[in-house]
């Protein structure tokens, strides 16, 4: 099956670059059941460059986490592979930093701890107080200064999120994988930590890849949103541009008629056209 790269009007991009530096090529992912074998994903190609901010949009089931969970190293696809930098990724590598909605923080060590301890698990011989610099720095990138010995129970659901993105970028990865991580957020808050990432983002251009259902989120943040159809079987519909130029400003994006040209393209697939494409 051929991907469908949608350019719905004329817009100006970064320049994009010939050099591939992500690569999903004929990834399947099946998994027995005692019914037989269960097909999660088919086919599945993309290429991401170095740089750019990726939305997954589908709707539940249809095998966005694992994909990306392919990517991190946590699984391996049935068939096909996932390449960064033309080295195929079999295992999970500080390369490849992830962030989850549910934040995965140790409860017993503050946020500065546990920044702290996991730049000393991929750089053990670096001296401790260029790890405390690190930590700091990457918390005080979040606006956690004054939190930094706070423990997890002490923050809000926004706090730990802002933590668990510090403790991410704090290895200094190339892609950054986000699993829905503002999903569990009340609206305001989600609005201001996807203009704080967009910010980090901005500052640091590390490769993201990154997991929502929210349409208005993936159109204010990606510079390529994929679409996946629904599962079993699922794979990748479109690939659509979003047009907005950087740097973004959510007020003038949303009177952008094209915004709303864009996000009926999205429902429209998502509740009409997400069926299989065989």
């Amino acid at each position: 099956m051929q991907i469908r790269e949608t350019h719905l009007t004329p817009h100006t991009l970064h320049p994009t670059p010939h050099t591939p530096f992500l690569v999903i090529e004929d990834v399947s992912k099946v998994y027995p059941t005692k019914n037989g074998l269960y097909t999660v994903l088919k086919d599945v190609n993309f290429t991401a460059y170095e740089g750019e901010f990726i939305c997954l949009i589908g709707h539940s089931g249809c095998g966005k986490t694992t994909l990306l969970n392919m990517v991190a190293g946590f699984n391996k696809p049935t068939t096909g592979e996932v390449r960064l930098q033309s080295s195929r990724i079999t295992e999970p590598g500080p390369e490849r930093m992830m962030v989850f909605q549910n934040y995965s923080l140790l409860p017993w060590m503050s946020a500065f701890d546990n920044v702290y301890l996991s730049i000393d698990a991929v750089h053990p011989n670096m001296p401790a107080a260029q790890k405390k610099a690190i930590a700091k720095e990457h918390l005080a990138m979040v606006g956690l200064t004054e939190a930094a010995d706070k423990k997890p129970r002490q923050l809000s659901g926004g706090m730990k999120q802002r933590v668990a993105i510090a403790r991410a970028l704090a290895i200094r990865p190339q892609v950054l994988i986000l699993d829905e991580p503002f999903g569990a957020l009340d609206a305001i808050t989600k609005e201001e930590l996807q203009e704080e990432l967009l910010k980090i983002w901005t500052e640091h251009r590390v490769t993201v890849l990154m997991i929502t259902h929210d349409i208005d989120e993936a159109l204010f943040l990606s510079d390529r949103t994929i679409m996946m159809t629904n599962g079993p079987s699922a794979t990748i519909g479109e690939v659509l541009e979003v047009p907005f130029p950087r740097p973004r400003q959510r007020a003038r994006i949303i009177e952008d008629p094209r915004y709303y040209e864009l996000r009926n393209h999205i429902l429209d697939f998502l509740y009409h056209r997400h069926a299989h494409m065989e």
